[in-house]
């Protein structure tokens, strides 16, 4: 209607600037009032979207350390059943005691992995990451690696067990524990020894009780002028009054046996050599040392000679 009154010219240009003053205000007030209710939508909008990600974020870290806690609870559980069915199998230590610490850190890995994908974290980006700092990080823990890998050699070639008394990396001990990235020795003098794996794999290992049998070995110097064949008697005599060394009718041993082995400077040097079980070493080793000791001189008359040097003087 306004529109057709502006093309007739019946309408005074009066009420023409008053009505077009009228409508550019009332737009001006109902554009103000729609952009502020349309803020005070988005504002609720804002506050209701933070609050249900607040909801769902604080549920999603319930449920992640709901199974944490379930986890660290079955991992203890399933560890106590491998203890006992490794005792209940009776399987050998040396593989029990690498496969627990083997599948014990797998557990806590995936458990880890499961409670970070529950926090909504993407673990395909997890393990790219993990996959771009692997090289660092395998650079880093090349040691560790390598203690890995020399784990699994000593146990698919088994050059020891647990219980066997080894010298290796200029120390020697029982194996207690042979663990994925070490091996753990106990010292006569009761000290705990941790050789890492690679080098042990790498280097020279003498495992003192592979076998059931060891051989004593017993060197000594006899003053010049001592009768061979009495003094080899005498010896073979004292070897064989300890029953703890062994014959030849014992599977593996031989009899004992006594030779001149160096004539010496200042002294005629006998080695003995007998048998015995390799659990009684030592014992039969201390006491064969001392009973020649004390035996040869009084019982027999032979003497153990001292260093000494003859020097003659010519008169001119």
């Amino acid at each position: 209607m306004l529109f057709y009154l502006l093309q007739s010219g019946t309408v005074p240009p009066e009420i023409i600037e008053k009505a077009s003053k009228i409508s550019v205000d009332t737009l001006a007030i109902k554009t103000v009032r729609l952009l502020e209710s349309a803020q005070e939508g988005n504002s609720q909008e804002v506050v209701s979207s933070l609050t249900h990600s607040a909801i769902s974020f604080g549920l999603k870290v319930l449920a992640a350390l709901v199974i944490y806690a379930l986890g660290a609870w079955l991992i203890s559980i399933i560890r106590k059943l491998l203890k006992k069915h490794f005792e209940r199998r009776k399987t050998e230590a040396t593989l029990a005691s690498f496969l627990y610490s083997f599948i014990t850190i797998c557990m806590w890995v995936i458990l880890v992995v499961l409670t970070v994908s529950t926090l909504g974290v993407n673990t395909s980006s997890l393990a790219a990451l993990l996959a771009a700092g692997g090289m660092a990080i395998g650079m880093a823990l090349s040691g560790t690696v390598q203690n890995f890998a020399g784990g699994l050699m000593l146990l698919i070639f088994k050059p020891f067990k647990v219980g066997d008394f080894i010298e290796a990396q200029g120390y020697s001990g029982t194996v207690m524990e042979l663990t994925i990235v070490s091996t753990k020795l106990k010292s006569i003098d009761n000290r705990l020894i941790i050789l890492p794996n690679g080098a042990l794999s790498n280097g020279n290992i003498t495992n003192i009780t592979a076998h059931p049998l060891r051989r004593v070995d017993l060197k000594l110097g006899l003053s010049y002028g001592t009768d061979a064949a009495k003094a080899k008697e005498a010896l073979l005599e004292i070897v064989t009054s300890n029953p703890l060394f062994l014959n030849a009718e014992n599977k593996g041993a031989q009899d004992p046996f006594v030779a001149v082995q160096l004539l010496d400077s200042s002294s005629v040097n006998f080695i003995v050599r007998a048998w015995v079980k390799a659990t009684d070493y030592w014992e039969a080793y201390f006491w064969l040392n001392e009973t020649v000791y004390t035996q040869l001189p009084e019982k027999y008359g032979i003497n153990f000679p001292y260093p000494q040097l003859d020097v003659h003087i010519k008169d001119r």
